[in-house]
């Protein structure tokens, strides 16, 4: 009886062992990868929006806007004010680059440049975060490495408790 007593907490530090592996994995995203945040060339309005193909937004993942303070800026916005590309009360406005912004919850967000027409170049992001785990980089990401480091601390403090567990019982 001990003995399957032993075999199940075993299995369920293996289980949470993989768990919290796979929640604590995030991405580092410089946006516009070497183009950085700034206006796109006039023939690609739609720059931000190619960029977001294929990538995998999660909760935890930041997103970095590498731009010259005081020639551009990043205002998380609306929906609406993202359309309209409306630079009056934004959620949040970062000024000094570059500006690394953790993606704290699930759903949409919307990002603008607040100079003078820079919106309505084609200088706006709009990305929809879900709820992890992001299972690889997806392509113009690098693994965060805060949240490797966490993973890496939980797997060995699992491996040292599934140790004493088998030692002691």
């Amino acid at each position: 009886m001990a003995m399957k007593i032993i075999s199940m907490a075993a299995l369920l530090v293996v289980v949470l062992a993989s768990s919290v592996l796979q929640s604590t994995y995030a991405a580092n995203y410089t946006v516009g990868d070497a183009t950085g945040w700034t206006v796109p060339n006039p023939n690609n309005t739609e720059f931000y929006d190619d960029w977001t193909d294929n990538k995998n937004f999660v909760v935890g993942d930041v997103l970095e806007f590498n731009f010259t303070t005081g020639r551009h800026d990043v205002a998380e916005v609306t929906e609406t004010a993202y359309d309209s590309c409306n630079t009056t009360n934004p959620i949040a406005r970062y000024t000094t680059g570059p500006a690394r912004i953790t993606l704290t919850r699930t759903g949409e967000y919307h990002f603008i440049c607040t100079f003078d027409g820079h919106c309505g170049l084609g200088q706006k992001l709009s990305i929809d975060v879900r709820t992890g785990p992001s299972t690889a980089p997806t392509p113009g990401s690098t693994p965060n490495p805060s949240s490797s480091a966490s993973a890496l601390v939980a797997t060995i403090s699992l491996v040292f408790m599934s140790i004493a567990l088998a030692l002691f019982c």
